[in-house]
């Protein structure tokens, strides 16, 4: 309803009759309903400010973005309910609209858009300033998708880089092999007795050789994009199996390892290699954070009705906060000789099956790293009702 139709309205209010007054009355509520519930059926926040910035109306979506409760947010400034909004220096004179980004923590970390624009009519040559809408999106999707594709493209970069380095290297070993052996054809050709130390130097050269070549083939098997190869898989096996590679060494440093797997978790088609993969990577990680005296390291299983989850945990250094941001750039490490591509190969294969990977770590007091893997579609049952039996599809 225009504010001319209102204005008339209120001139001529005192010739209408009751009823008429009546029906104008009943009119205007409709109109307000209709809107409010256009409102109410976004998905983004609505809130219309005066313009002192206290809320005078606010819509579920934000509500629901700021943890506010409806009726207690009407009337209270906008500052007061949302902290980190300085009001002031939003609506600064001259300034027609604002967008910004803003992340909250409460009732859950996200990142959200709002849009604020001053709502002013004319009035007598002047424009009064009636109040501000504020529109909210949220954005924590279209962050992490973005954060993920940037993450993808350092990834693709870095595969290229590799196979480079690997192709130019691997040339030159290649060459070094068959001089090897040519070299070796001639100490065969000398008598035994000169020919056993240039022998032992020859061997320790091509096992060298062959381990520079196997170095560069897990290398480039790491980080080379791959589709896993599905196939119903014991997890619990996995873990067990892969505690066995490394008991010499968990040994060697005195390290107590203690499995709390769950006796009933069910089987996921995962691939068995790239988790043996992601589970060595993550076991080394832990027990290289330990110190011998008294170090531990528990790796627990569980499972609901929608997920799988694996949790390591060791009581080794932690993590600054600050390092935690950085966890998963390529060639960033925090151990002196780290490629800093462990937990970078981790989360890749852990995403390649659908899953996601939480890390939780605190200075002093160790680091827990879980990851989560979806059990996919469950069978689903429906209560019988009055006229049909118990169904199951």
């Amino acid at each position: 309803m225009h504010s001319g139709f209102i204005e008339k309205l209120l001139s001529r209010l005192d010739r209408l009759e009751p009823g008429q007054v009546q029906t104008l009355v009943d009119r205007l509520l409709r109109e307000k309903g209709f809107l409010e519930r256009v409102f109410e059926a976004l998905q983004e926040g609505v809130l219309l400010l005066d313009p002192d910035g206290a809320v005078s109306f606010v819509n579920r979506a934000a509500c629901g973005f700021f943890g506010l409760d409806h009726e207690k947010a009407v009337g209270r400034k906008l500052d007061a309910l949302v902290r980190g909004l300085d009001w002031k220096s939003l609506i600064r004179p001259g300034r027609q609209a604002v967008n910004r980004d803003l992340e909250v923590f409460y009732p859950d970390n996200r990142f959200l858009n709002f849009y604020l624009a001053p709502i002013a009519e004319p009035l007598d040559g002047e424009v009064e300033q009636l109040g501000y809408v504020m529109l909210v999106r949220d954005i924590t999707e279209s962050r992490r998708e973005a954060a993920e594709n940037l993450e993808s493209e350092k990834l693709n970069a870095l595969t290229l880089l590799a196979a480079g380095v690997a192709h130019e290297i691997g040339n030159p070993l290649n060459s070094l092999g068959i001089h090897l052996q040519l070299l070796q054809r001639k100490i065969n050709d000398l008598p035994v007795g000169d020919r056993a130390p240039l022998t032992d130097h020859l061997d320790t050269a091509q096992a060298e050789i062959k381990r520079l070549h196997s170095i560069l083939q897990e290398f480039l098997h790491a980080i080379r994009p791959t589709t896993p190869q599905r196939t119903a898989t014991d997890i619990n096996s996995l873990i067990e199996e892969t505690i066995r590679t490394l008991e010499a060494e968990l040994s060697s440093r005195d390290i107590k390892v203690e499995l709390r797997l769950d006796e009933d978790l069910p089987k996921l088609p995962l691939d068995p290699g790239q988790i043996r993969q992601a589970l060595f990577n993550l076991f080394k990680n832990a027990y290289q954070a330990l110190d011998s005296s008294d170090g531990s390291l528990t790796v627990e299983t569980r499972h609901t009705d929608f997920e799988i989850c694996i949790s390591i945990e060791d009581n080794g250094t932690g993590m600054p906060p600050e390092i935690m941001g950085s966890l998963f750039e390529p060639f960033h490490s925090t151990k002196k000789t780290g490629t800093g591509l462990g937990l970078l190969i981790v989360r890749r294969i852990v995403r390649e099956h659908g899953g996601e990977i939480e890390v939780d770590s605190e200075q002093g007091r160790g680091t827990r790293i879980t990851l989560f893997f979806p059990r996919g579609e469950k069978r689903v049952r429906l209560l019988e009702d009055s006229s049909s039996s118990f169904i199951e599809v």
